[in-house]
């Protein structure tokens, strides 16, 4: 036996693959599938990409010169946070340190924090919501936006503690 062969055999740890995403039929983007997939509630894909397409629909009918897909990829560019604060024990006390953020978490959390903000906005249908939070994240402004302030100020006020990361 070779030794690949062995390595496998004997791998102690199992290392899962993540699936293949496909990207989105209508932009052919796998950034625009893996939004719809966290807008989806309860296994409702075609809802979501309902809410989603209609988001974009109405923000290219708000601006005529932008495209509506390059509008929704700088708005969640826009959001991702580049560092955060992660809790850390040393001898009996908890500390905040301020830590990069990784790309896949970074995007997940823009994600998190635009579908929120978006939803705690009552009164209106999802997709002009949806819309809405688009174009203030677009535009630097916006509860998404204000949520990345304030993880970065955390992290902005817990740099003393930077030494303890790991």
């Amino acid at each position: 036996m070779n030794n690949e062969l062995i390595e496998d055999i004997m791998a102690r740890k199992f290392t899962a693959s993540s699936e293949q995403l496909k990207p989105d039929p209508t932009y052919n983007s796998k950034l625009v599938s893996k939004f719809i997939n966290s807008l989806m509630w309860d296994g409702k894909k075609s809802v979501a990409q309902r809410v989603f397409y209609g988001a974009l629909d109405i923000i290219s009918k708000k601006l005529k010169d932008a495209q509506a897909l390059e509008v929704f990829e700088k708005a969640v560019n826009n959001v991702k946070p580049l560092l955060e604060v992660r809790s850390k024990r040393i001898g009996g006390a908890s500390y905040q340190v301020p830590m990069q953020v990784r790309p896949k978490r970074q995007q997940s959390l823009a994600f998190r924090w635009i579908l929120a903000s978006a939803r705690s906005k009552k009164g209106k249908p999802m997709k002009v919501r949806l819309a809405a939070e688009f174009m203030d994240a677009y535009k630097k402004e916006g509860a998404a936006m204000t949520t990345r302030e304030n993880v970065h100020r955390m992290a902005e006020a817990n740099k003393a503690f930077a030494h303890f990361a790991w």
